[in-house]
């Protein structure tokens, strides 16, 4: 669960950043916009300058407030008389067959909204009614514009992390299943295999010793499961005994070519605080990992040491390795490199190391052709 919370957290925090983004770029937008439409009624009240200028004297330099008035390029104007008789208009199109219809209405829309210059003449008035230019209409649409593409993006990220999140699900519940079927398959065909040498004779006490095993690991195994989304109770337990006990299983029921050996640094009885079914689930995977890897022929090494404050365990295969590139993708669900693999082993692993035995599982080495190194790392106390 803790990977889907993750996930869950990511998605809130990448929200809070696009809502942050949206009210920066409409608060920034908004204020270039009141800069601009200030502007913009500056250069109006200069043209209304200008016109009142050259109509109250004559004498006025008219190529200079020409000039002032051929400064407007973009902005809607209409020039009226005193009643409101248009004498012109600038950079509004309009249908020749309705002009007069369509501009009386602008005049009055511009009006309502208080955009008009009164120009005081000799004897008269005149008035000029103006809009925002298109340039700015369009700049004042832009953060909503943005924000329905970065609405459109978000719905899609959700969508896609849904299904992202969906699909990983599957792959997870499809592995759990499979899983549960592997560790099953183990015990159930010693089992079976038992029962077949049993029914052609009376059995011996080693052949009743191994069954027995074999239903204690049906046991355990049922035990591992249950433990799988609550934390587990860790209690001071014997490395060396467990690995011990784990791999003299896994050596009577994997390919006889396979050489296990096992070596420890002065480690007579070092305890730590574990959870035995699930820390031995963890060496029987690595352990089948390695095999796999080495195709049922090999050496396979566990190497036990500990120093003050710390174990290290590390499991050395002569398998055909890992390239450097998949170090830290191994351990991810739905990851493997059998055709019909899961791909739900070491990422079962690294959990249970690192979020229920606060430790650390990596690859610590490999090369290609000649095998790996898995290294567990656990804290003494």
């Amino acid at each position: 669960m803790d990977f889907y919370l993750k996930n869950r957290n990511w998605k809130y925090h990448f929200l809070i950043v696009a809502v942050l983004i949206i009210a920066v770029s409409i608060l920034y937008t908004n204020s270039l916009v009141e800069k601009l439409a200030h502007e913009e009624a500056k250069k109006v009240e200069l043209w209304a300058f200008g016109l009142q200028k050259l109509e109250l004297n004559t004498d006025q330099d008219v190529e200079l407030i020409n000039r002032l008035l051929e400064q407007n390029e973009t902005i809607p104007v209409i020039l009226t008389d005193e009643e409101e008789n248009i004498i012109d208009y600038r950079h509004i199109t309009v249908n020749p067959d309705r002009e007069e219809e369509i501009l009386r209405n602008y005049i009055t829309e511009l009006k309502d909204e208080g955009n008009f210059i009164e120009i005081q003449l000799v004897n008269s008035k005149n008035y000029i009614y103006y809009d925002s230019s298109n340039i700015l209409k369009r700049l004042a649409w832009y953060p909503f514009v943005q924000l329905g593409a970065i609405v459109t993006f978000i719905i899609i990220a959700f969508l896609a992390f849904s299904y992202s999140k969906s699909a990983e699900q599957n792959r997870v519940w499809v592995g759990m299943s499979k899983e549960t079927a592997h560790q099953l398959g183990t015990p159930i065909s010693s089992l079976m295999a038992w029962m077949e040498l049993m029914k052609s004779g009376n059995p011996n006490p080693a052949m009743v010793e191994e069954m027995s095993k074999d239903v204690t690991r049906l046991e355990v195994i049922a035990e591992r499961f249950s433990k799988i989304g609550s934390k587990p109770i860790l209690k001071n337990q014997d490395v060396r005994e467990i690995l011990e006990s784990s791999i003299e299983y896994l050596k009577k029921r994997t390919s006889g070519k396979i050489d296990f050996i096992f070596t420890s640094t002065d480690l007579k009885s070092v305890k730590l605080p574990l959870n035995k079914e699930l820390f031995s689930w963890v060496i029987e995977n690595l352990t089948k990992n390695a095999v796999d890897a080495m195709e049922g022929r090999g050496e396979l090494r566990f190497s036990l040491s500990a120093g003050k404050e710390k174990m290290v365990l590390d499991i050395k295969d002569t398998g055909k390795g890992i390239a450097k590139s998949q170090f830290k993708t191994v351990f991810k669900p739905g990851y493997t490199s059998k055709k019909r693999g899961w791909g739900l082993g070491l990422s079962l692993a690294k959990r249970i190391i690192e979020n229920y035995h606060d430790g650390k599982i990596f690859v610590a080495s490999s090369e290609l052709g000649k095998g790996t190194v898995f290294r567990i790392i656990l804290p003494l106390k």
